[in-house]
């Protein structure tokens, strides 16, 4: 970590250019001798990031990684959430990064070690923890160094795999992420009693189920209805129903949960579209609990394939989107006319159907065009 970013005139020209374009910035050159033009970019580019993602980090004197470091970290929201539901008095994050999940994770920890194999960054994260008054126990050192030689037990490991490989192409896999999750989870097991995963929004919970031993608990997390983390829970003596919360954050959405076998077992009920049309979260579509949310809400299924559900009479606390609508043919779809446009299971996709009945986007009324048993119909919210 270059310190000499930290002097009084160099953090006035990082404030000055918070709002300049970075490419042009780094076609000057810088106008300080021991600071690089790419390193006042990236402390820039990190509180501008910062100003969304973790505004706690705007606190003077803290300096940010490359921006890879700072795209892989989790947001102060979801640090804050996942921080919310471990408890214990040890805890070690395998792969700290840029230590957020760490830095909200030991508000309820007595005792917090972060291991880093990126000296720098580590380095980076050391300095912040000091300016914002934070203690932990930092090493420097490869995972699968750390786990060889520890003789420590932890009530919580927590582990934020990394998920681009040495082309810093993205992988989805456990077996492909860093580390190796199905290699090192019975080591992991013999040191602690329960394991913290969070992994890509992309990865399939069925085969993550059938890879992970001992797994007791999925949350899915999701903020304004964009899937953000999977989050697993392992714990070592755990052999019952996997608990699962689809979460939306920065919503007034009830957390929806249930047990992840219980869909198997359920059968959703079909119908026409009735007065109301409901749209889950997509926290609960990537659940997967398409016929659980039939039977839970007392609610109808449109279609198999189409996860859009009706009744006559509103449900209150629905985790998703609720439109009172009725079935309109598209001969009385005007031109001109603004609306959304939501396509489910449809063949046109939202901008193709704007494009044939020259619509307008947004506005408050929406346009949904989907299928029932009985074929293709279009909505209309009134």
């Amino acid at each position: 970590m270059n310190k000499v970013i930290l002097q009084e005139e160099i953090q006035q020209y990082i404030h000055a250019n918070l709002t300049k374009d970075l490419h042009s910035l780094l076609l000057k050159k810088s106008p300080f001798p021991e600071v690089s033009m790419q390193e006042l970019v990236q402390q820039i580019k990190g509180k501008q990031v910062a100003q969304k993602k973790f505004p706690f980090l705007l606190k003077e004197g803290v300096v940010f990684p490359p921006q890879i470091n700072i795209e892989q970290s989790s947001s102060e929201l979801t640090a804050k959430y996942k921080s919310a539901k471990i408890k214990g008095k040890k805890l070690v994050d395998l792969t700290s990064g840029f230590g957020i999940d760490a830095y909200y994770l030991s508000e309820n920890f007595e005792e917090v070690t972060l291991v880093e194999q990126n000296t720098e960054l580590l380095e980076i994260v050391k300095h912040n923890w000091a300016v914002l008054g934070k203690k932990g126990t930092f090493i420097n050192q490869h995972l699968e160094d750390f786990l060889n030689e520890n003789k420590e037990n932890f009530d919580t490991i927590y582990l934020d795999p990394a998920r681009r490989d040495h082309n810093k192409n993205k992988v989805f896999l456990l077996e492909d992420l860093s580390p190796n999750i199905i290699e090192i989870q019975d080591k992991l097991l013999s040191i602690s009693n329960e394991i913290v995963i969070k992994l890509s929004p992309l990865i399939d919970l069925k085969y993550l189920v059938s890879a992970l031993k001992n797994v007791a608990k999925i949350d899915i997390i999701a903020v304004k209805n964009d899937v953000k983390e999977v989050v697993i829970y392992q714990k070592r003596d755990f052999s019952g129903e996997i608990w699962c919360n689809c979460i939306n954050l920065e919503s007034e959405e009830p957390v929806f949960n249930f047990h992840l076998s219980k869909e198997k077992d359920t059968v959703a009920e079909y119908s026409e579209p009735e007065k109301f049309l409901y749209i889950p979260n997509n926290s609960i579509l990537k659940a997967g609990v398409f016929n659980v949310i039939s039977e839970d809400f007392k609610i109808k299924k449109l279609h198999p394939n189409t996860h859009l559900y009706t009744s006559e009479t509103k449900i209150k606390d629905f985790p998703g989107r609720v439109l009172e609508v009725e079935v309109i043919d598209s001969k009385h779809i005007k031109k001109k006319e603004q609306f959304n446009i939501i396509s489910k299971n449809y063949p046109l996709k939202p901008e193709d159907i704007k494009k044939k009945y020259q619509l307008k986007d947004g506005g408050n009324r929406y346009l949904i065009f989907t299928q029932s048993k009985k074929g293709k119909i279009i909505l209309k919210s009134v």
